[in-house]
C-alpha cells in the first residue's frame, strides 16, 4: 500500500503499509492502525512505536502525521484509540477513565509484542499531553519497554488543576459529582467539554486551547470533544510524573516552556529524576509542536533520538 494522502504532513508519498487492526482490552476492543515500514527493507522483526492521544483525543488528530514519519524512518507504529473513544468499542461513549486507559496501554504493548513483524524487546511507548503521563507510568511498570517518549506530558494533577480558575474548578467538580451519582443510577454520562475559552466550563481553558485543538482536527471531520465529567475527580489525584524516577529505559521528554495546560516547571521537576532522560525544551505553547515548523523540528529530532536509542535491524 502506498499512502499518497499524508493527513496533514509535508510528506507526499511514503512507501508503507497501514492496516486496521483491533486488540482486546478489558470489556471491549481497541481499534488501531498498524503502520509497517517498507517490507523490502528487512525480513527481521523490528522495533515498534506504540502511540495514543491525550485528553479526549483520537488517532485522526495528528497522530497519523507522527506515525507516517516514524514509519518512513523504518519504525513500525501501532496507533490506537482508547476504549469508549473513536473507532474503539465500549460503553458509555466518551468515558475518560484513567485506570481504563492505562489498562489499554498494557493491552496495546502486549498486542504489539505478539506480532511476528515486531521484536518484542524493542517496544517504544510514545505519548502526548495526557497520554504522556500514561507513557511514564507504563514504562515504569514494564521493565521490558525499550524506550519512552513523552511530549508536553501531563505529570502533575495539582499543577494542572491550579492553572484553572477556582470558580471554573468548582463548576466542573459539581458536574463530576452529578456524573458519578448518575452513573450509579444507570443514567447517561453528564458531559463536559475538553476545551473552552478562558473562564468557560471546560477541562482545558488556556487561551490557546480551542484553536490548538481545532488545528489538530482534519478539515471537514467531526470529532466528539466532550467527555464524561467524572474524570475531573480523578485528574487532581494523578501524579504520573512521580513514576519517572522508576523508568529504567531511555526516556525523552519534550517540555513546552509556555505550556498553560501541563505546566513546564512541574514536569521538569518530576522527569529530571529519571535515571536515563533526555529533556528537550521548546519555547512554545502546549499545542504548537503538532503543526507547522515546530512539528517539523519536533518530529525530526524525535526520529534522531529513536535512531540513537532503538537501532533498526
Amino acid at each position: 500500500m502506498i499512502i499518497t494522502e499524508p493527513h496533514h504532513t509535508n510528506v507526499r508519498s511514503l512507501q508503507m503499509e497501514r492496516i486496521d487492526v483491533t486488540f482486546p482490552s478489558g470489556d471491549a476492543a481497541c481499534a488501531a492502525w498498524l503502520y509497517l515500514p517498507d517490507a523490502d527493507s528487512t525480513d527481521r522483526p523490528g522495533p515498534v512505536v506504540v502511540m495514543a492521544h491525550g485528553l479526549g483525543g483520537v488517532r485522526e488528530e495528528r497522530l497519523d502525521a507522527f506515525a507516517e514519519r516514524f514509519s518512513a524512518a523504518g519504525y513500525a507504529c501501532l496507533v490506537f484509540d482508547y476504549r469508549y473513544f473513536g473507532a474503539s468499542g465500549g460503553e458509555p461513549r466518551q468515558l475518560l477513565d484513567v485506570p481504563s486507559q492505562r489498562a489499554d496501554w498494557r493491552a496495546a504493548v502486549r498486542y504489539a509484542r505478539s506480532l511476528p513483524q515486531i521484536d518484542a524487546d524493542r517496544v517504544v511507548v510514545w505519548g502526548t499531553s495526557f497520554s504522556g503521563g500514561h507513557v511514564i507510568v507504563t514504562a515504569a511498570e514494564d521493565r521490558r519497554i525499550a524506550a519512552a517518549t513523552a511530549q508536553c506530558p501531563f505529570t502533575d494533577g495539582l499543577a494542572s488543576g491550579t492553572a484553572m480558575s477556582p470558580l471554573v474548578s468548582m463548576k466542573i467538580a459539581a458536574l463530576a459529582v452529578r456524573d458519578v451519582v448518575g452513573s450509579r443510577l444507570g443514567r447517561p454520562p453528564v458531559m463536559v467539554p475538553t476545551t473552552g475559552e478562558p473562564g468557560t466550563v471546560a477541562l482545558m481553558t488556556s487561551p490557546d486551547s480551542v484553536a490548538g485543538v481545532q488545528a489538530l482536527i482534519p478539515e471537514g471531520a467531526h470529532i466528539e470533544k466532550d467527555v464524561a465529567a467524572r474524570v475531573a475527580l480523578q485528574i487532581p489525584l494523578q501524579f504520573p510524573g512521580r513514576q519517572a524516577a522508576n523508568v529504567a529505559c531511555p526516556l525523552r521528554v519534550v517540555i513546552c516552556e509556555q505550556d498553560a495546560v501541563a505546566p513546564a516547571a512541574a514536569t521538569r521537576k518530576h522527569v529530571s529524576k529519571a535515571p536515563d532522560v533526555e529533556i528537550v525544551s521548546y519555547d512554545t505553547g502546549h499545542f504548537d509542536i503538532y503543526v507547522g515548523d515546530w512539528f517539523e523540528k519536533n518530529v525530526t529530532e524525535q526520529i534522531d533520538w529513536l535512531r540513537r536509542t532503538v537501532a533498526l535491524p
